[in-house]
């Protein structure tokens, strides 16, 4: 019998040794790329399992004395070792399965521990690539995740950095920081400059805590410039780079466990291609709110203004909150989100949601509202439920046992924010915020009696901001929550909203979110995001086509930003001053604004109710036979596509020649400027910071 079991997919052939269980190759049929091609470098999976005394005690599988049982079948191969041995505590009656199996286009990858032992199974590296091998030829080499709304990227060669320090691990090291992990951000992807890419992503709708890892040996060549070896091997040491998906269990002695399921794709093409691997998959449990409010549906826009923060400015009193109404009619805005209205101005005093006293009465703050609807503007109240204010003087009293804890029986601290003076923005006087356990029914109780304190405003929506994390936390070990030592702490995010849903559920009523995770998306009417930048990559948007997404613009002449949002229909979030005024403080934004929301009104089958497919379906050649980067490709509710290209030179215009893949001729264009399609043959003239939407 031979000692190699191999597993095939239309994109990737895998082989595992039968007497290890370690992964001992992957290879890219798409790509003709080796990804794992060193036998003697692979592994199967390391659990850790703390002992007194010896915390960073590890079990290998690759180590393991007594080969595991192998299973095996024309679509997985099944892995199963009785009991494991582990470098300093011997023999442990923990039983561990693992199973790789070809679904579709995809090897999956499960794992079940059975935790007879005495022990807490705290870490667990699975999938375990022993040997991430960079495509031949290439010249950087790259990792890259979901991160806000966007894209974050590690490079790992030539470059491979350290962002947790020296002092923290043998090697370079790459570690995901808590809020940006899956599966909240649900996928990462390894490629090079080629469009050589492999696709690692979850496997079903669950939340744990887990992370990236991956560690670079035997080390830098030139510490100077984090540079890596260039060869497989240097003197008598193998170079090479380990990657893990990190999971943080914490399987309970005597309990069994399913670690979140991952599966790999190899793919070809750009980051579009790979993040495709998942939107395939998750159409089985992505959804959006059935009760959206009807006019949040339209192309429409929003002013965000602030009115108080933790320095007292108290910008403008309940009373005089119409006059801000006022201008939002004049100028066309649909939506107000009002900040710092609350007890102690934005980010003090939470979660209170009690009107501050010292701009108004809560019957101020109604009737204020109520005549601004009166004007057909909504408004939304800005929410916060994430944190509680440690200066708050019933921090100790009602929420200090209500905080997430670390294993240590201490609550943790985020850095919170400062605002405006010196004091604050040197960070003397900042108000900590102590992230709070969802996972307390208690908690969410005096969460649902402060979210009802603004259904009794009359308000037409909340923004929950910063619902996307519990930073620094990923566990809680408070088990007197209710919930099992060391619960994800994202567990009960969909929970803590249902809880607002049932409170309105005979009325009409936006629950919006900053920069929401895909999982959130489900339950979520709307995102608020900043995304600045050319570069942006609208990885939210892409994975949630038809999702209701806001982002920020703040210039003062803004048509760049203005173009972005057309570009991937985004609404738009006016906030001159930086939140800080009105409407009337850029008249050329909102001017410009205006007309991009008219544009995508009259083509509203292609660019606002049409799928986005960001650059899968066409091209966009400049005059010298380049690509144009600045474009996104839709299909139309009747089977047509179209496309918007932005031109964000501020200075020249360009010439562009846009096609699609299907062959389908464009034949029309309008300009955000322009009231009517131009017809067009070939070519296409685009102003500065313009943008053109053609079908």
């Amino acid at each position: 019998m031979s000692s190699t079991v191999k597993l095939e997919t239309s994109n990737l052939s895998l082989s595992f040794n039968r007497l290890t269980g370690s992964l001992e190759g992957i290879y890219s049929k798409v790509s003709d790329w080796h990804i794992l091609n060193r036998p003697h470098l692979a592994l199967s999976w390391r659990i850790m399992l703390p002992l007194e005394g010896r915390r960073n005690n590890n079990a290998w599988g690759h180590l393991q004395a007594k080969s595991p049982e192998c299973k095996v079948s024309d679509k997985s191969v099944t892995f199963v070792w009785d009991r494991i041995t582990s470098e300093f505590g011997g023999e442990h009656d923990i039983k561990v399965t693992t199973v790789c199996e070809i679904v579709g286009d995809k090897a999956v990858f499960r794992m079940n521990i059975k935790n007879n032992s005495d022990l807490y199974v705290e870490n667990v590296y699975y999938p375990y690539f022993g040997d991430l091998h960079r495509p031949a030829g290439c010249k950087e080499f790259s990792f890259q995740h979901g991160a806000y709304c966007g894209m974050k990227k590690y490079e790992m060669y030539p470059i491979f950095r350290n962002p947790v320090g020296t002092h923290s691990v043998d090697y370079p090291t790459l570690n995901v920081e808590d809020h940006i992990n899956p599966p909240m951000y649900p996928f990462g992807l390894a490629s090079d400059e080629n469009g050589n890419g492999l696709y690692i992503g979850v496997a079903e709708r669950r939340i744990e805590a887990v992370t990236w890892h991956a560690e670079c040996h035997p080390g830098w060549r030139n510490s100077n410039e984090f540079r890596v070896f260039d060869e497989d091997r240097f003197g008598d040491k193998d170079v090479f780079i380990r990657f893990a998906v990190g999971h943080l269990p914490f399987v309970a002695p005597r309990s069994e466990f399913d670690l979140l399921p991952f599966s790999i794709q190899a793919y070809k093409g750009n980051w579009n291609a790979g993040a495709s691997c998942y939107t395939k998959d998750s159409k089985a449990w992505n959804k959006l709110p059935e009760n959206i409010p009807s006019w949040a549906r339209e192309p429409h826009s929003w002013l965000q203004i602030h009115i108080n923060s933790p320095e007292d400015e108290l910008r403008i009193k309940f009373k005089d909150l119409p006059k801000v109404g006022e201008e939002c009619k004049k100028y066309g805005i649909k939506a107000i989100q009002l900040v710092g209205w609350n007890d102690g101005g934005q980010d003090r005093g939470n979660p209170s949601h009690t009107p501050d006293p010292r701009l108004g009465t809560f019957d101020e703050l109604k009737e204020a509202i109520s005549k601004i609807q009166s004007m057909g503007v909504k408004v939304i109240l800005f929410n916060k439920y994430t944190w509680a204010d440690q200066s708050n003087d019933d921090f100790e009293d009602v929420y200090k046992e209500l905080a997430i804890k670390d294993p240590y029986n201490n609550y943790y601290v985020y850095k919170g924010y400062q605002y405006m003076t010196l004091s604050q923005l040197t960070n003397v006087n900042t108000r900590r915020l102590i992230p709070m356990c969802f996972g307390s029914e208690k908690y969410r109780e005096i969460c649902n009696r402060e979210f009802r304190k603004c259904v009794d405003l009359g308000a037409d929506g909340i923004l929950f901001d910063e619902c996307l994390h519990h930073s620094p936390t990923l566990c809680c070990f408070d088990t007197s929550h209710g919930h099992r030592y060391g619960a994800p702490t994202y567990s009960w995010d969909e929970e803590l909203i249902k809880g607002f849903r049932e409170i309105v559920k005979d009325r009409e009523f936006l629950i919006a979110g900053e920069a929401v995770y895909d999982f959130q998306h489900n339950y979520y009417d709307l995102s608020y995001v900043r995304t600045w930048g050319r570069d942006h990559k609208p990885t939210s948007r892409f994975m949630r086509p038809s999702g209701l997404i806001m982002s920020a613009v703040i210039g003062f002449n803004d048509r760049g930003m203005i173009n972005q949002c057309l570009l991937n229909r985004y609404i738009m979030s006016y906030e001159p001053f930086n939140f800080k005024g009105m409407p009337s403080d850029f008249p050329e934004t909102v001017a410009y604004g205006n007309k991009m929301d008219k544009l995508r009104t009259d083509l509203s089958e292609y660019f606002w109710y049409g799928e986005f497919m960001d650059k899968l379906g066409g091209c966009v050649k400049d005059s010298e036979g380049g690509d144009h980067e600045y474009y996104a490709v839709y299909r139309s509710t009747n089977g047509k596509h179209g496309m918007i290209i932005c031109n964000y030179d501020e200075t020249k215009a360009i010439k562009v020649k846009p096609q699609l893949d299907s062959g389908e001729k464009l034949t029309q264009y309008r300009l955000v400027d322009d009231d009517d399609l131009t017809p067009f043959d070939t070519w296409i003239t685009i102003p500065p910071s313009s943008a053109a939407a053609v079908i």
